[in-house]
């Protein structure tokens, strides 16, 4: 294999990511006799690898001396596709130049390369049709909003689901699930100066009516709401927001409806009306991903395989991302400035940040 330098983004204490995470560079070890030695491909920043810096998110990955034996450490991030690069002599599942993905959480995958045990990966059997950026996306948001969808209320084509947060990567997700199953859709969004042009794109996705926060918040809203699904049920709510935006959405929920939060973007608590629950029986649920991926690993892996399937039958569109590049012959500092640059843009609301490998 010969020597390789490999970097990562770690932290070695919870706070401000801008504060608490830097790159280091390591040695790529040979593996031993069960593991493989995987390049990065392609990964993302997600909202939750942040949380989990910021030492919020329940589940928080071990800091170890694995990649600093002076100082423990995390690498960030949980969601990437790698290439297979070496295999050691017992491994059975991989060959060099297969494509894989972390099977669980707490991977930490914003690094250049890894060593893993054989077991800690999922082969990506048909890559056919698939990009690296595509296998890199579909563990987290395309998988959150396929378990929205299907675990929750018996939806079935006709029904109506409403949304906040409706720009996002689940939401842009589960309006395609929604569409390709005959499900209509309420995509609610902040207001914002280029409303029509993203109203004009998420339709283009499937959404069937897209509105925004204030909108929703009138009164009159509801009666808007029974004019659009007429006798249809609306069966689901799905709430990343918290706050108003939750109790907005709650609150057009018809009778036997669901509530569904993965998500609490505004820090506020959850909301829904008493009237709801009292004479409507509406539920109220929480869907945490990698609580359950974590429980039925080989499940997740089923379901990450029927996604990819969709994706390469073009049948979900990838969400719109802007990618930076990272290559094995960076010196650390620019590896470094590259994720900085890519963490200022998450921040600012710039939308899906992606890293590939050159």
């Amino acid at each position: 294999m010969g020597e390789i330098e490999g970097k990562a983004i770690v932290y070695s204490g919870y706070g401000d990511p801008k504060k608490h995470l830097k790159a280091i560079k390591f040695k790529v070890r040979e593996p031993e006799e069960k593991e493989v030695v995987l390049r990065l491909m392609a990964c993302p920043i997600n909202p939750s690898d942040l949380n989990q810096v910021q030492g919020t998110y329940l589940a928080l990955p071990p800091m170890t001396t694995e990649l600093d034996p002076e100082t423990p450490c995390a690498v960030g991030g949980n969601e990437a596709a790698f290439e297979v690069i070496k295999v050691g002599r017992g491994v059975t599942k991989f060959q060099a130049g297969d494509w894989a993905l972390p099977t669980r959480g707490n991977f930490g995958t914003w690094r250049t390369h890894a060593i893993a045990h054989e077991d800690q990966m999922n082969l990506i059997k048909d890559r056919s049709g698939i990009t690296p950026v595509q296998a890199a996306t579909v563990s987290v948001n395309l998988a959150t909003a396929h378990r929205l969808l299907t675990k929750f209320a018996d939806m079935k084509p006709g029904d109506w689901f409403i949304q906040n947060a409706g720009n996002s990567g689940v939401c842009r997700a589960a309006t395609q699930l929604g569409k390709l199953w005959g499900y209509k859709s309420i995509s609610v969004v902040r207001k914002r100066p280029d409303f029509e042009q993203l109203k004009a794109e998420l339709k283009s996705l499937g959404a069937d009516q897209v509105v925004t926060e204030d909108e929703i918040a009138q009164p009159e809203f509801t009666q808007t709401v029974k004019q659009w699904i007429g006798d249809a049920p609306l069966k689901l709510a799905l709430n990343c927001v918290g706050g108003e935006s939750c109790l907005n959405i709650a609150s057009q929920l018809s009778e036997d409806g669901h509530l569904v939060t993965y998500g609490s973007m505004s820090k506020k608590p959850i909301m829904v009306p008493g009237s709801q629950t009292v004479f409507k029986n509406v539920t109220s649920h929480g869907c945490w991903l990698s609580g359950w991926a974590a429980k039925h690993p080989h499940d997740r892996y089923l379901l990450v395989l029927e996604l990819l399937k969709l994706v390469a039958e073009g049948k979900i569109k990838d969400v719109p991302n802007t990618q930076h590049t990272w290559s094995e012959d960076q010196s650390v500092e620019e590896f470094q400035k590259t994720y900085f640059e890519a963490l200022d843009a998450n921040l600012n609301g710039k939308g899906k940040q992606i890293f590939i490998m050159k």
